[in-house]
């Protein structure tokens, strides 16, 4: 997708540079891809612990209190991942009852694109659930940068 988003890009602007009008899929294809990929990359980035946090805090504790905060914080994702897969759910069956289509380039059904809310959010409630019953915590307790 990342392949397409660029040529797509790199096509638009040259297309324009020349005078000719892009296609229209080009631009709206690189926005499908766009989304595609920040959903479905984004549980990675839980398992991966990719995603941004501050650990000013965690490492401020104690151990204990530490752990406990740190599996609260995960547990508080789960919560919210789970309500945003519910109504990701309900976006998607609205789309499918409706027979909305996506109509700017070319007719797509959109549930093809809201699909992805609630496979993203229900993959980073099992992710960050790993946080919260696992052996393995989200925060690391050191503070600064570590790669």
């Amino acid at each position: 997708m990342l392949v397409w988003i660029m040529v797509s890009v790199i096509a638009s602007v040259v297309m324009r540079n020349m005078g000719i009008q892009p296609f229209a899929w080009l631009f709206t294809s690189a926005e499908y891809g766009l989304l595609y990929m920040t959903m479905l990359g984004a549980p990675w980035l839980v398992r991966e612990k990719g995603h941004v946090h501050i650990e000013l805090l965690t490492a401020a504790l104690p151990g204990a209190a530490r752990r406990l905060l740190s599996r609260a914080v995960a547990a508080a994702c789960v919560l919210i991942c789970v309500i945003l897969t519910w109504k990701g759910i309900e976006l998607v069956m609205t789309n499918i009852e409706r027979g909305d289509f996506d109509t700017r380039a070319y007719y797509y059904p959109r549930w093809l694109l809201t699909i992805a809310f609630p496979l993203s959010f229900g993959m980073m409630a099992v992710e960050f659930s790993r946080f919260v019953f696992g052996r393995e915590l989200m925060h690391s307790g050191e503070a600064g940068i570590h790669e």
